[in-house]
């Protein structure tokens, strides 16, 4: 997918925009939700206020990924910053798992041992973080057009599920006097927490280890490139993420032996199918006439090579 920078430009300035109103709105609650938990003796508001620091520099790290993905690509980074929202999210989400670690642990401690805890007070700060975190997660989505934001959105998504679990509590609290339903609640709170996490870790390890594309198999690019006319066959073939919607492609493609001006053709086909059927608009296609000895990590003949350039910065693999 391409952005025309104008389009680009404007959105990076919306992103920004939301960011810096979501991180305001999001410190103010982290301090009133931890002076209130004090107050209450309520782990599960103590455990909001945790839940929402990650928040906070969740939305931290996603803003300084926004800034870095907005700059160009120099000759020491050759593909720009494409993936610091990548590496921001997978920051991101791993805080967070250690954090639903932590409640879960504190919540069994508290099973064992109750404290008395002000349900009254737990509601009416839960009903205010229901509305900013709502309002917040609504703003992201909005903007949510990668894995860095959608790992923001995320968080302020389950912040908004789990402080309304916290209201849920206190009335069940309010009603019975149970001082379990707080712990309890804190360990489905953690629950969610460590589940909307895994996600974006698979994803964004998937990325940063150069794996293929989510629903992207290697094997159907082949049979679809070894479908065009005047294609012998697609060998040595690497498909990986440049970040979270730019993907990359190099291969080897063996054609007759023909001119030049002839193989262009084929070079124009083979980027109108990876562009139109696989969004893979990055790619550096490597033409033999010869057969190589090994279809993967092959090395042909300096004779047997003509090379296409699919990209006016083409990017090729070491092999």
């Amino acid at each position: 997918m391409h952005w025309h920078p104008a389009q680009a430009d404007k959105n990076a300035k919306r992103t920004t925009l939301v960011l810096r109103i979501s991180l305001a709105a999001t410190l103010v609650y982290v301090v009133v939700t931890f002076i209130a938990g004090l107050r209450a003796h309520s782990l599960a508001l103590l455990s909001e206020s945790g839940h929402n620091v990650s928040d906070f520099l969740a939305l931290l790290l996603s803003f300084a990924a926004v800034y870095f993905q907005s700059r160009p690509a120099d000759h020491a980074r050759t593909f720009g910053y494409q993936r610091a929202g990548v590496l921001a999210a997978f920051i991101n989400a791993g805080t967070l798992i250690a954090i639903s670690l932590c409640i879960a642990v504190e919540a069994v401690h508290r099973l064992s041992a109750p404290v008395a805890v002000q349900p009254r007070l737990m509601m009416i700060v839960a009903a205010a973080g229901v509305a900013m975190n709502g309002i917040i997660a609504a703003l992201l989505w909005g903007v949510a057009r990668d894995v860095n934001l959608r790992s923001a959105f995320l968080h302020m998504a389950g912040d908004t599920l789990s402080t309304a679990a916290v209201i849920a509590g206190g009335f069940g609290i309010l009603l019975t006097g149970q001082s379990w339903i707080d712990p309890v609640l804190s360990l489905l709170i953690a629950a969610l927490i460590f589940w909307s996490s895994i996600g974006i870790i698979r994803e964004t390890l998937n990325i940063l280890l150069e794996g293929a594309p989510r629903g992207c198999s290697p094997a159907q690019i082949r049979s679809g490139m070894e479908a065009v006319e005047g294609v012998v066959n697609v060998h040595d073939l690497h498909v990986w993420c440049l970040g979270s919607h730019s993907r990359a492609l190099a291969c080897h493609v063996t054609i007759a032996d023909i001119p030049l001006s002839e193989s262009a053709c084929i070079l124009v086909k083979l980027n109108g199918l990876l562009r139109e059927q696989y969004q893979i608009s990055h790619t550096t296609i490597q033409f033999e006439h010869i057969g190589c000895e090994f279809l993967d990590g092959c090395v042909a003949p300096p004779e047997a090579i003509s090379t296409g350039h699919a990209h006016p910065h083409g990017h090729s693999h070491a092999h």
